[in-house]
């Protein structure tokens, strides 16, 4: 389904149907955004409809020639990035004794050669259980291309704090990668 000027004036004008559909379609698109920046589907999906009425809302200001994915996903970060600030204070940090009793419970199990290869979703898993700012910068800058300039303006922190947080990410994410290889050779021995 491509959205159409027909679809977007008939959203503009309450059209419970193609509202419907526009939900349905933006959802497939713009919930493993969703996902990235938030630990559990809960959260993702209240993320995500929170986003999705500030698409609806947008919607009277699109122009007809707009790439309108490109313009969603941009907005659903930019909606992310205001509820983190939003809640900033009252976002807490994953103890790294929880990271690693976590990381046991999910990488228990694993008897299959084709699994110690570690795909996308796994790597998303691992980002999951990063302290939530280091998970966001993480995100916008390896996933979402900003800088780090850009990331500093974002989440009000110093261009070096960005960097900061994305070395961290990189190093407790090679850790874990290392540490669930090291399981996996155990477990195929």
């Amino acid at each position: 389904m491509d959205i159409t000027p027909e679809i977007i004036k008939s959203c503009n004008s309450d059209d419970r149907k193609t509202i419907n559909l526009m939900y349905e379609y933006c959802f497939t698109m713009l919930m493993p955004v969703c996902f990235r920046y938030n630990k559990n589907e809960e959260d993702a999906r209240a993320a995500y409809n929170n986003g999705f009425l500030k698409i609806l809302n947008g919607l009277k200001k699109v122009d007809e020639g707009i790439n309108f994915n490109a313009w969603a996903k941009r907005l659903m970060v930019n909606s992310l990035i205001d509820e983190y600030r939003k809640n900033k204070k009252y976002n807490t940090q994953i103890t790294k004794s929880d990271n690693e009793r976590e990381l046991d419970f999910h990488s228990k199990g694993h008897d299959n050669d084709a699994e110690s290869n570690l795909g996308y979703e796994n790597i998303m898993m691992l980002v999951k259980e990063l302290p939530g700012t280091t998970a966001k910068v993480f995100n916008l800058y390896l996933i979402e291309g900003y800088s780090h300039r850009e990331i500093g303006e974002l989440l009000e922190m110093s261009e070096g704090t960005s960097k900061w947080h994305l070395s961290t990410a990189r190093k407790s994410l090679r850790e874990k990668l290392e540490r669930l290889e090291n399981q996996n050779q155990r477990m195929v021995i």
